[in-house]
């Protein structure tokens, strides 16, 4: 027997489960939430460049699969332990011979750890330094929390990854796959099932694809008089064969000790969702198990602050003044007190804003520190030599003692931690609240402020504030966002591909919301790529953004095949719209079945001319020729909104449509009047020198008609309201 006749033979002896493991992606099914095309650990393996991870889930959802999938794909050094086999011993030696492969190789070790969770905390110290360094990349298994059972240093240098309970489609393509193939499965015979069998093993095993196939082992080795038979031998899997192979579920059980944490959860969630039944009756559990009393309004006071919050500002007051009171007197009468509280703040309106100071804090400690704007800065030592607190705005001089300038840090201009909510007090003060960050996100763009590094008296820094400040772009700009992704859910591993990405308005707010998943960016020119590449470039690299200079035809043809998304969007994409017919079908087979599609689309015909703005003598001029500029055979000016209608809504039928009429100050420049001249206006009888003088009255009420377009439903005041946080930079 040579040696690939033994390698066959052991093949043969193995459970059907561990000949048919997965050698390679291709092969995987399920997961797709993590492993799908274009997902973050999908690329990742590819391109062999995995860090630490860990893989968390119930048992037969193909955790220990996926490490070998790892192992058949990586360059790196695999080697494996079993925390129920292994111990510290066994860990120093994988160490030795790591660090041995690293120094004089150069290659690293990739450690796959199944059962991490029962090495105790000791084991799984001796495990993190090595880690930390590099010379181990960590792969852990579990079945139990990680944020529990694992020491949490080891978590925080690792990408957690749960992997669900496999869905009946995913058993049903699993059991195929047995059936069929030749070399490890049953591929040589026919295998055939009664109507119903199948789909009990599959039932049976609950989304544990270990149990199903040993349940299909058992089914098909036993049906036969003897086994194997002759290749070609149909075998027939009837409902009772079935039955009698897989007889019950598994029950996974919780360990002890979590009744204390598993009510207490149950009794915040209570209060939290305004729920007083439930709230008291999870309050009656704990006080008759014994709980401390003291513990509860603990956790009560830390409600207060975090889910009450601004909503009712009250509320920490009540809850203190009911502990202090508790303190007093005591059990039994002190219940009623512990009953006030949780009856008060299961009834009293939500808000979990004051989170922003968490978001805020972990700025201050992620990122390097920041420098304190020049004009915030304190003007009563240097202000002459170096201009500090030059450009300050004093509040009380304007009206409402209130004014739109820059209060951040450069770095994080345009940052919002705070964000009111429509509850309670915090309502009264939501809508000045937002009306005046959203005047200040124009005047925080860029730090007009910046500290002199010499000397010399003047400038242009108050003239230069004063022009964007009659400009309500941005804000206009920020509040059509809005608008288009109001109601829109994006989940953690989804993809989303932004067209017409411009300087990445809109690509943003998506990429906060799918960091498991690919963000694709195509833009028209390489600018547009630097700036979105620059603000990404604090980035891990397979986090960043995938930017494409084409246009969107191009970008939609070049992509892998299978590569889909959930969410694309777009800005003035079918700007030409009979282009735009021809790119709607090539968008539609690009995403998800259910994908949806956010479009903002500008209707040329619908806006401001600038003949409405220019001196009377050039208005007719002007006017003369926009006869042209606005003519049939323009292919960026001959449509309208019926058009436009009708050209989406024959390959989304189901899109809805919303028109924004922006009427705004807006402040011609000159480089803005330039680029009208050269581009549309040059063939007037009128000079360049003669266009610009034509707009004595620079300070214009521009209007455009956009058309906001969505293939979900809307709905006011939903998680729209998020994307408000929107900023020009980010540190995502």
């Amino acid at each position: 027997m040579n040696l690939f006749e033994e390698a066959a033979e052991r093949i043969a002896d193995e459970p059907l489960a561990a000949r048919m493991r997965p050698r390679t992606l291709d092969e995987y099914i399920g997961q797709e939430h993590i492993l799908g095309k274009g997902r973050l650990l999908r690329r990742a393996i590819q391109a062999d460049q995995l860090s630490s991870v860990i893989f968390y889930g119930p048992p037969g959802t193909g955790k220990t699969t996926l490490a070998r999938v790892i192992a058949n794909t990586t360059k790196s050094h695999f080697s494996t332990l079993n925390a129920v086999l292994s111990g510290v011993k066994e860990l120093r030696g994988e160490i030795e011979e790591a660090k041995e492969r690293r120094n004089l190789y150069g290659m690293r070790t990739i450690l796959f750890v199944d059962e991490v969770h029962r090495w105790n905390r000791s084991q799984q110290d001796a495990l993190l330094p090595w880690v930390e360094n590099g010379t181990f990349i960590l792969i852990g298994a579990t079945t139990e929390n990680p944020y529990f059972e694992v020491n949490a240093a080891l978590v925080s240098r690792s990408r957690i990854f749960q992997l669900r309970k496999l869905t009946d489609g995913n058993l049903h393509d699993i059991a195929m796959q047995a059936v069929r193939d030749s070399e490890r499965g049953y591929g040589r015979y026919d295998v055939e099932f009664e109507p119903g069998a199948l789909e009990h093993l599959i039932a049976v095993a609950s989304g544990d694809a270990r149990s199903l196939l040993n349940a299909l082992e058992l089914a098909v080795e036993t049906t036969p008089d003897s086994y194997p038979p002759p290749a070609g031998t149909r075998i027939y899997i009837s409902k009772e064969t079935a039955e009698e192979s897989i007889q019950k579920k598994a029950v996974l059980y919780d360990k002890e000790g979590d009744y204390h944490f598993d009510v207490i959860s149950a009794f915040i969630k209570s209060l939290r969702g305004s729920d007083p039944d439930a709230a008291l009756y999870w309050l009656a559990r704990m006080v008759a198990a014994g709980e401390d009393p003291r513990f509860i309004f603990r956790r009560m006071e830390i409600l207060a602050a975090e889910d009450v919050g601004m909503a009712d500002p009250f509320a920490v007051a009540v809850v203190e003044a009911d502990a202090s009171a508790f303190d007093r007197i005591g059990l039994p009468e002190g219940r009623f007190h512990l009953a006030h509280s949780a009856i008060y703040l299961s009834t009293a309106p939500k808000s979990n804003s004051a989170l922003g100071f968490f978001d805020a804090l972990s700025d201050v400690e992620r990122e390097k520190a920041e420098e304190v704007p020049n004009h915030l800065r304190d003007p009563s030592r240097d202000s002459k030599g170096f201009g500090h607190g030059e450009g300050y705005m004093y509040p009380h001089s304007y009206r409402d003692h209130w004014v739109a300038q820059q209060y951040l840090p450069t770095g994080l201009q345009g940052k919002m931690y705070y964000k009111p909510t429509d509850m309670g007090y915090e309502a009264t003060i939501k809508d000045a609240v937002m009306l005046r960050r959203e005047a200040q996100l124009e005047a925080v763009t860029e730090d007009l402020y910046k500290e002199n590094l010499t000397f010399s008296p003047g400038g242009k820094a108050r003239d230069k504030w004063v022009e964007r400040a009659l400009s309500g772009r941005s804000e206009s700009l920020l509040a059509l966002m809005r608008k288009l992704y109001s109601g829109l859910e994006v989940l953690r591993y989804e993809n989303v591909l932004v067209l017409n990405a411009s300087h990445g308005l809109l690509l943003w707010p998506l990429m906060k919301r799918n960091p498991e998943g690919l963000s694709v960016a195509v833009v028209r020119t390489e600018e547009q790529k630097g700036v979105i590449e620059h603000f990404s470039s604090e980035l891990d690299r397979l986090l960043r953004p995938e930017v494409v200079v084409a246009d969107p035809a191009q970008a939609l043809s070049s992509f892998e095949e299978g590569l889909r998304f959930s969410v694309v969007s777009g800005r003035n994409v079918l700007s030409r719209l009979e282009e735009g017919r021809r790119l709607l079908p090539l968008i539609k087979e690009r995403m998800e079945d259910d994908g949806r599609l956010a479009l903002l689309e500008s209707i040329p015909v619908l806006s401001t001319r600038l003949s409405e703005c220019a001196s009377p003598d050039a208005a007719p001029v002007l006017a003369e020729a926009e006869k042209g500029i606005y003519s049939v055979s323009n292919p960026l000016t001959s449509w309208g909104r019926e058009d436009l209608e009708e050209a989406v809504r024959e390959v989304f039928p189901a899109a809805a449509f919303a028109y924004e009429r922006e009427t705004e100050e807006r402040f011609l420049t000159d480089d803005a009047l330039r680029s009208f001249y050269r581009q549309s206006y040059s063939s007037i009888p009128l000079s360049e020198a003669e266009f610009l003088a034509a707009f004595p009255s620079r300070t214009v009420m521009w209007s455009n008609t956009i058309a906001v377009i969505r293939t979900w439903e809307a709905k006011e005041g939903h998680a729209g309201d998020e994307w408000a946080s929107v900023m020009r930079k980010t540190s995502l």
